[in-house]
């Protein structure tokens, strides 16, 4: 029985994920920073035949009290095997709109968030003889892409920090799989920040199109349980990351021509 630990658990791929491992009847842990909307999800889950749901609401722009958060997570069911840090937060300005308050802001709470979750359970995963962390960047932390500078630089700053994680500790039992999702049906353009740092309040037609979160759910858990090292989740736009690949001349022209919203 598998113990695992999501962030970002209140919606989307974290809600989808948290019910598929349910179905499995794994224990959870659920984090975001709604306890309201955390509840509902705890809910389904334990009705789906999850072994037990424990519910800790946080903000994780508030990089002070993470480390408390890592222990109360790992207490709650006496360890963790999975430690998915899923929760994040988008933009839709351009570099010229992004004043360095929602650049701190994003990077605080997709990158330094993570990161300093993973240095908090890294020791007590190590005692225990391994464990496995999971990190969602994105397409656009493969290559850049229009009004996602702060966004982009987050993700691209996760492959840095977690293929160094799994490099040195790989041999002591530690695995880390990199979630990169394309475009999935979830609230995140909803609420990403806007020019002035207020919410986007739309759902942009090419994450309307994007695949459930469902069906990013399966492919997820599965690359997780095979101990992947990184999982593509979306459809046809997952193209462009083998273009920034073999082709980056063709990728920075087809990433201008994109007209985002």
């Amino acid at each position: 029985m598998q113990t695992v630990w999501i962030t970002g658990a209140s919606s989307g791929i974290g809600e989808a994920c948290a019910r598929r491992y349910a179905a499995e009847g794994a224990r959870l842990v659920l984090t975001s920073s709604s306890a309201a909307r955390l509840e509902p999800v705890a809910q389904a889950c334990r009705a789906a035949g999850a072994a037990g749901v424990v519910v800790l609401p946080y903000d994780l722009s508030r990089p002070e009290g993470i480390p408390e958060l890592v222990r109360a997570a790992w207490a709650a069911f006496d360890g963790l095997d999975v430690m998915y840090c899923n929760a994040g937060i988008s933009q839709r300005t351009t570099v010229e709109d992004t004043s360095p308050e929602m650049l701190r802001k994003i990077m605080e709470i997709n990158y330094f968030s993570p990161v300093a979750m993973a240095q908090a359970v890294l020791p007590l995963m190590l005692e225990r003889g391994g464990g496995h962390i999971a990190v969602t960047t994105s397409i656009a932390g493969r290559f850049g892409f229009p009004l996602r500078s702060a966004y982009s630089s987050s993700k691209f700053a996760l492959y840095g920090f977690f293929e160094t994680l799994q490099a040195e500790y790989y041999d002591r039992g530690i695995r880390v799989t990199l979630v990169c999702p394309g475009r999935v049906r979830t609230n995140i353009s909803l609420y990403a920040l806007d020019k002035g740092g207020k919410p986007h309040g739309q759902m942009d037609p090419g994450q309307a199109g994007g695949i459930s979160p469902e069906r990013a759910a399966r492919r997820i858990v599965k690359a997780i349980r095979r101990g992947r090292r990184e999982v593509l989740v979306g459809a046809g736009e997952l193209v462009m990351v083998w273009i920034k690949r073999f082709f980056p001349g063709l990728c920075a022209r087809l990433a201008r021509r994109i007209r985002p919203q």
